[in-house]
């Protein structure tokens, strides 16, 4: 007489198979992952989610590149092209993004402590609740972007160009303004001015500034306000 099958024993079978087809596509997916990560710098590359720390891409290419979530902590960036580039939730602690063009991009939510960003270009870019505390922005160019909500306490601006950047709710406790240019208008509302240092700074085009905002920061005789605003009797603020 035939012999029935064991109901268990199907059932068995059927589970290590699938966990075979499981472990195929699990693996797969690791080998396309390790491949789109570790592809070398051109424009338009998907890098989003990879680990590419510790590198030196000074001067590479990524204009248009995915760059989503990526760690470039301590990364030598300098003189990169991103132009376009979607940074959203990338890491850049400590990397060095120096004399890069980075016009356009999405630098929304980086993590960016102590980053180098001196004579960067990135005209027209956003910077949405990024975490760029002691970042340096020096001489850069910053013309028409937006740090709404961005942190950027002690952060560095002396002689970027900020014409046209927007700070709504921004957190500028103790960043440093002094010599940067403003030919046009700057938009400060709701922005934390703690100990932020203007002197010498033009903001008679600034829209958005309150007295009370003026009155906790650190200006002097040079520093230029909006019709309505009056200098402090406390400025300025000495080495603070």
């Amino acid at each position: 007489m035939p012999t029935t099958p064991d109901a268990g024993a199907l059932v068995r079978s059927a589970a290590s198979a699938l966990f075979l087809a499981a472990a195929i596509v699990v693996g797969a997916t690791a080998v396309a992952r390790a491949a789109k990560c570790t592809a070398s710098p051109k424009a338009g590359i998907d890098w989003s989610g990879c680990d590419r720390s510790n590198l030196v891409l000074s001067s590479a290419n990524l204009e248009g590149a995915n760059l989503q979530k990526t760690d470039f902590t301590q990364t030598d960036l300098r003189n990169a092209r991103l132009v376009s580039a979607n940074l959203e939730k990338a890491a850049l602690v400590r990397a060095s993004l120096a004399g890069a063009v980075a016009d356009k991009a999405n630098f929304t939510k980086v993590e960016g402590y102590r980053t180098d960003l001196s004579q960067l270009s990135a005209r027209g870019a956003a910077f949405h609740g990024a975490e760029l505390q002691r970042a340096d922005f020096r001489d850069s160019d910053l013309s028409g972007s937006s740090f709404e909500k961005a942190e950027l306490g002690r952060a560095i601006f002396v002689g970027a160009d900020l014409t046209g950047t927007v700070y709504p709710l921004a957190n500028l406790a103790r960043a440093d303004f002094s010599e940067a240019v403003i030919s046009g208008p700057i938009d400060f509302s709701g922005a934390y001015l703690f100990l932020t240092r203007l002197e010498g700074v033009d903001l008679s085009a600034a829209v958005g500034l309150e007295q009370g905002q003026i009155a906790i920061a650190c200006g002097d005789a040079n520093t230029r306000l909006p019709a309505g605003l009056l200098h402090p009797p406390g400025w300025p603020c000495g080495t603070e």
